[in-house]
C-alpha cells in the first residue's frame, strides 16, 4: 500500500488541486499541510480502491472457499484450541 509515510524521499510533483472555498478556508485556519492531507488522503482512497479490485478479481475463489467450509467445516477444525 502506498502511503504518505512510504512516499517520502521519492520525487514529487506539483498538481493542481480544486478544493472548496470553505475546504480551504478551514483547513487554513486550522494549519492543516493541505499537501500532506491531500497525499494521505489519495493514499486512502487508492488503498480501497485496490481492495475493491482484489475483492472482485477473486470473488470466485472466495466463494468457492466459503461453500466448501459451509458444506464440509473448517479444515482441521479438530485441531483447534478455542
Amino acid at each position: 500500500m502506498l502511503s504518505p509515510s512510504s512516499s517520502r524521499g521519492t520525487t514529487k510533483r506539483a498538481t493542481n488541486v480544486t478544493l472548496t472555498e470553505n475546504l480551504l478556508s478551514e483547513a487554513k485556519a486550522l494549519h492543516i499541510n493541505i499537501s500532506q492531507a491531500a497525499e494521505a488522503g489519495l493514499a486512502l482512497a487508492i488503498a480501497g480502491r485496490r481492495t475493491e479490485l482484489w475483492l472482485q478479481e477473486n470473488e470466485e475463489a472466495i466463494n468457492s472457499s466459503n461453500a466448501f467450509v459451509e458444506e464440509h467445516g473448517l479444515p482441521l477444525a479438530k485441531y483447534r484450541m478455542f
